[in-house]
């Protein structure tokens, strides 16, 4: 029989796993607040979620990542679309994000509540139609 640790399942999750800064664990070491995965019955790994403030973080690494240099020597624009991106991910739902995030970008936290800001009344204005149309 499949070992849960080789089991196709198991590698299946783990880039999921990995994304999301969770720890993969034999089930038999899960806490209460851990998620247990089964498959067909039998119980391969447990997961242990990261705390949130760790999860800010962690999406704060993979964008400076992405972007291939230190948030902070982004140009503006790019630093918008890093706030729009941290917003849809509740990153200022954390206690102290903006802050977080101002330190990253290298902006003051007023800096990060324009873009909020902006974004918002972009989000809401109207658009313009051609004359004539409705």
């Amino acid at each position: 029989m499949t070992e849960p640790r080789d089991h196709p399942f198991v590698a299946a999750v783990k880039p999921l796993v990995d994304a999301m800064g969770g720890e993969m664990m034999d089930p038999a070491l899960a806490e209460p607040d851990d998620v247990v995965l089964a498959w067909e019955g039998q119980e391969l790994l447990a997961v242990r979620l990261p705390q949130l403030s760790d999860s800010l973080d962690r999406i704060l690494a993979v964008l400076e990542r992405r972007h291939g240099v230190p948030l902070a020597q982004l140009d503006r624009k790019a630093k918008q679309d890093v706030v729009r991106i941290l917003e849809a991910r509740g990153a200022f739902s954390v206690r102290h994000g903006v802050e977080t995030v101002a330190s990253a970008l290298g902006v003051s936290r007023f800096t990060v509540y324009n873009y909020l800001n902006r974004d918002a009344a972009a989000q809401t204005k109207p658009e313009k139609t051609a004359k004539g149309e409705d």
